[in-house]
């Protein structure tokens, strides 16, 4: 490759990262920093250890946002400066290596460049997630297991912290539900697309004549919100429940009446929490997860009128699912939302989501 060609695709480059860098706005992100900072030094922050944690874990996931382009923006720099000199006398094996360089940091470029499809208003929080099994009995608890494991591994991948809020195991397999939070800048943005009904077909290995079964599973994905102001809950709207948790919670939840369920009576919102530490640790948590979901609730209700007075509304039923998974009589997994397939069921069985996400973000900024 030419000199003047070579540093005309450094040129390139260095524009589009500027340009990638004024979308994802980095400035409100140094912003948010110094507010966090601020806040860390302040003589009682240290007295809430969960918020303390949480501040502490975001204040570290913008720096290491910010650190990641600066690095890549330094380096483009570094190269082009390089290029700039005269080569007349340079080996030819240093161009290669620059050309090879130049490679890498575009590729780097492409994988952070995906974070401009994060533009929703609660793409960067953490998530609330909730898998709940639905139709196909002891199958259906057990496709709740298997999306689990699938969730988990995408989260781990991702670098993602996972906490368990709630569990409630089948008595013969599986999981009746889960419900469980998501802690890493992003979390909301690469999850929102498992939100809806997975449908499952495949030989069921609990039926002795091995017949084939569909199962069906419903995944709640809900960004977490530190501060919902316009959710007002009354008192008199709430019940509260006290009991003794069950599970992986550990001796000391196990053996006290620790597990705290919240009931939303005008809209029937339930949230378990039972994991915690200590009642009041868990009510804290459920009441922080409660307010998430109803703010989510009552969005969702304005868009549906919305979309009743365009005449565009439908009601979310089995036939509207957003996924389907079978395994027998062909392997094939397909998005229903937006028409991304692969037959490489094993592999999005183990969390390799990301082709699902990716096809899903577009889908959102198309508008198709």
């Amino acid at each position: 490759m030419k000199e003047a060609e070579l540093a005309n695709q450094i040129k390139e480059l260095k524009d589009r990262v500027e340009k990638t860098r004024s979308l994802i706005n980095l400035d409100k992100s140094k912003i948010e920093i110094k507010q966090l900072e601020s806040q860390m030094s302040a003589p009682d922050f240290w007295a809430d250890q969960d918020r303390a944690k949480t501040v502490s874990q975001r204040l570290a996931a913008l720096g290491a946002e910010i650190k990641k382009w600066d690095d890549l923006t330094a380096a483009i720099e570094e190269l082009g400066e390089i290029v700039g000199l005269d080569q007349k006398d340079q080996e030819v094996s240093l161009r290669v290596e620059t050309e090879e360089r130049l490679a890498a940091l575009e590729k780097e470029f492409v994988d952070m460049e995906f974070l401009v499809l994060f533009d929703g208003k609660y793409d960067t929080a953490n998530a609330v997630v909730a898998i709940h099994a639905r139709a196909g009995g002891v199958d259906a608890q057990d496709w709740v297991e298997i999306l689990l494991r699938m969730l988990m591994r995408f989260c781990e991948n991702k670098g993602f912290a996972v906490k368990v809020l709630s569990e409630s195991r089948g008595a013969e397999a599986g999981i009746k539900s889960i419900f469980f939070e998501v802690i890493g800048r992003y979390a909301y943005g690469y999850l929102k697309s498992e939100n809806g009904v997975h449908r499952l077909v495949r030989i069921s290995p609990f039926d002795a004549e091995k017949m084939r079964h569909t199962s069906f599973a419903l995944v709640e994905i809900i960004p977490e919100l530190e501060e919902v102001g316009d959710i007002e809950i009354k008192d008199e709207d709430l019940r509260i429940d006290v009991y003794r948790a069950g599970g992986h919670g550990g001796q000391s939840v196990n053996t006290t009446d620790s597990a705290v369920r919240i009931v939303h009576l005008p809209t029937g919102i339930t949230v378990t929490c039972q994991n915690e530490r200590s009642q009041r640790q868990n009510k804290e948590t459920a009441m922080k997860v409660l307010k998430s979901k109803l703010h989510q609730y009552y969005q969702t209700e304005i868009e549906e009128e919305r979309q009743v007075l365009r005449g565009e509304f439908t009601e979310a039923a089995w036939g509207n699912q957003a996924r389907s998974y079978v395994i027998h009589p062909y392997k094939m997994v397909k998005d229903h939302r937006t028409g991304y397939e692969t037959s490489d069921t094993d592999s999005v069985l183990n969390g390799d989501l990301q082709p699902f996400v990716e096809s899903y973000l577009k889908h959102l900024k198309n508008g198709v």
